[in-house]
């Protein structure tokens, strides 16, 4: 699809995609659900602004393609492309059952509108710098978007994937780092990444910005100018989110890298959820 045109404010989408994982969250009782609604406002704006796609079609040759990096983000995911019409939300109830098409941490290459099956920190970026050379060596214009974690910074991998895409010139590679600070065993910023994040890429050459996350006004215009951007350079656009955004009583939690939500805490999330529903 060309960006939204539609009557549906970013905001609202962002809505609809936090709701949608809680959704399927409450199927499991538990999961990755911090990670779902911080990063929700940087999928509205991926997939209802910047994206080129047809959701009738998730294989046509011509769209821009999204990796996910990050395995454990799959709910994420799969609760954007329910509110893009990629995935029908028929499914939401089979999220992580056998034989679903939405199995809960990894990615399948069953699922519709799943470019890579991800999982183990630090291949993302590397098979994105490969995409964008086939498309470039075959004149396609598409770009190719790669969602990572703060995590994925500690990867030797990803600083390979880093300087190959500046070798190879990929003015159609867009990063997209969810940085939240927080990984399984920690805080991420007491291992490898560093805050500010964005001179690290800069002195590799990428085109970088570092932006509020959760600021729907920012996440638009840095996506614009790293389309827009007109240097023949990788870009990244490092985005600053909170975990369990939007649900002030997960937020506050201690630990949220793998929630754990007791059954009359679902409808209390919803509900606060639903009493924030942004209009149209």
């Amino acid at each position: 699809m060309e960006p939204d045109t539609s009557n549906v404010s970013l905001a609202r989408r962002a809505y609809a995609i936090r709701r949608n994982a809680l959704l399927m969250g409450e199927v499991q009782g538990q999961g990755y659900i911090g990670q779902a609604l911080g990063a929700a406002d940087v999928l509205a704006v991926s997939y209802f602004h910047a994206l080129n796609y047809r959701a009738d079609d998730p294989e046509w040759e011509g769209r821009d393609r999204f990796l996910l990096s990050i395995g454990h983000y799959a709910i994420a995911l799969y609760a954007a492309m329910i509110e893009a019409g990629i995935l029908p939300d028929a499914e939401i109830e089979t999220y992580g059952m056998d034989d679903s098409r939405m199995p809960m941490s990894g990615m399948a290459a069953y699922t519709p509108g799943m470019e890579i099956t991800g999982g183990s920190l630090g291949h993302g970026l590397g098979i994105a710098v490969g995409m964008a050379l086939g498309l470039k060596r075959k004149n396609n214009p598409a770009f190719v978007y790669n969602m990572m974690s703060d995590g994925e910074l500690g990867e030797g991998s990803t600083w390979e994937a880093v300087m190959s895409g500046v070798q190879w010139k990929l003015d159609n590679l867009i990063a997209i780092v969810d940085f939240n600070d927080q990984q399984a065993d920690g805080k991420t910023t007491d291992a490898l990444a560093q805050v500010p994040e964005a001179g690290r890429w800069e002195g590799f050459g990428w085109f970088a910005q570092e932006i509020d996350g959760n600021d729907m006004d920012a996440l638009v215009a840095a996506f614009d100018a790293a389309r827009a951007h007109p240097d023949p350079v990788p870009r990244v656009i490092i985005c600053q989110t909170k975990m369990c955004k939007g649900v002030p009583f997960l937020e506050d939690r201690e630990v949220t890298h793998f929630v754990r939500v007791e059954p009359d805490e679902w409808a209390r999330a919803l509900t606060i959820l639903d009493e924030d529903r942004p209009d149209e």
